[in-house]
């Protein structure tokens, strides 16, 4: 990460986005064959979180030993920057992960998508209160209206169900967490390198979420090597998407990058799709991807604009 200059260019960060979010995609397909391998039951909640944790408790090792092996040291996190790492892995991983895994059982998975994708347009819209640079605009208001037409779009324009409030709430508050999660992670990472802040968050959060799962009662069955390897899956794609992730957020307004998460639904879709055998020969699926382009569209012509008049 000591040569940034590709990290700052533009075309690079949004061919980066989008493997991102690809990576995230493959998760969708992953979770339900984990829980399927590790015959892990939709209501036993312990058992998710514990998945949960032990997946990004893995990731944040990962990230480390990396960043060791890179350093060619052992790394050490700063007495100072031990609460503010702290509070973002229990905002981006423990937090978000909790309300999502306990909400998703009291709500519709429609819900949950479109609810969901509100995270990237609570980032763009705050962006502006935390970052003066990152402006709000008219393209950039249009490019959440087409991105969110885009996640109606992908759950078939309806399936939307009104009598779910509880559970909605909980999906909420996770979007919350991961909206927050976003805006604390460009915070952290400026004059810090993107790859430790990414480590030891996984790694707080992580071990949070598997103490919790714990407590509720989670067990796997650690012998079963098809589950473990999954496991092991989600695990390099928690590690590869979120240290790149973090590094974008450093170098570029959270608005450019965090609009990129609308394709994770889409990339999920396909992906459940060709792996569980799924349709995803959909005319919803295209008019989606169609919809969520042009809001990403929008929101990068914005700034490449301010870009050109020196306004970012």
């Amino acid at each position: 990460m000591k040569n940034n200059t590709i990290l700052k260019n533009p075309a690079f960060a949004c061919a980066a986005a989008v493997f991102c979010t690809l990576l995230w995609g493959t998760a969708f397909p992953f979770i339900k064959l984990g829980y399927s391998t590790f015959k892990i039951s939709d209501g036993d909640l312990g058992t998710k979180i514990l998945f949960a944790g032990i997946r990004f408790l893995l990731a944040g090792i990962m990230v480390y030993i990396f960043l060791c092996i890179s350093q060619k040291r052992l790394a050490v996190l700063h007495k100072n920057d031990f609460a503010k790492v702290f509070a973002l892995g229990l905002t981006q991983t423990s937090m978000q992960y909790i309300f999502t895994y306990v909400g998703i059982g009291f709500t519709s998975g429609t819900n949950t998508s479109i609810i969901t994708s509100c995270a990237s347009f609570i980032t763009v819209l705050c962006a502006p209160l935390f970052f003066k640079s990152d402006r709000l605009s008219f393209l950039k208001i249009l490019g959440c209206i087409l991105g969110f037409s885009g996640v109606i779009a992908i759950n078939g324009f309806g399936g939307l169900s009104l009598d779910t409030l509880f559970g909605d709430i909980l999906i909420f508050m996770s979007t919350l967490c991961a909206a927050g999660g976003n805006i604390i992670s460009k915070k952290l990472a400026k004059g810090r390198n993107p790859v430790e802040l990414t480590a030891f968050q996984l790694i707080f959060g992580g071990l949070l979420l598997t103490v919790i799962g714990v407590i509720l009662g989670g067990k796997l069955d650690f012998g079963n090597i098809n589950g473990m390897l999954i496991l092991l899956w989600l695990s390099v794609v928690s590690a590869v998407a979120f240290t790149i992730w973090t590094a974008l957020l450093k170098y570029h307004p959270a608005s450019k990058i965090t609009i990129f998460n609308l394709l994770v639904p889409i990339f999920g879709t396909v992906l459940s799709g060709l792996m569980l055998g799924e349709n995803i020969f959909r005319l919803e699926t295209l008019i989606s991807l169609i919809l969520i382009s042009l809001g990403i569209a929008a929101v990068n012509i914005n700034i490449k604009a301010k870009n050109k008049n020196g306004n970012s």
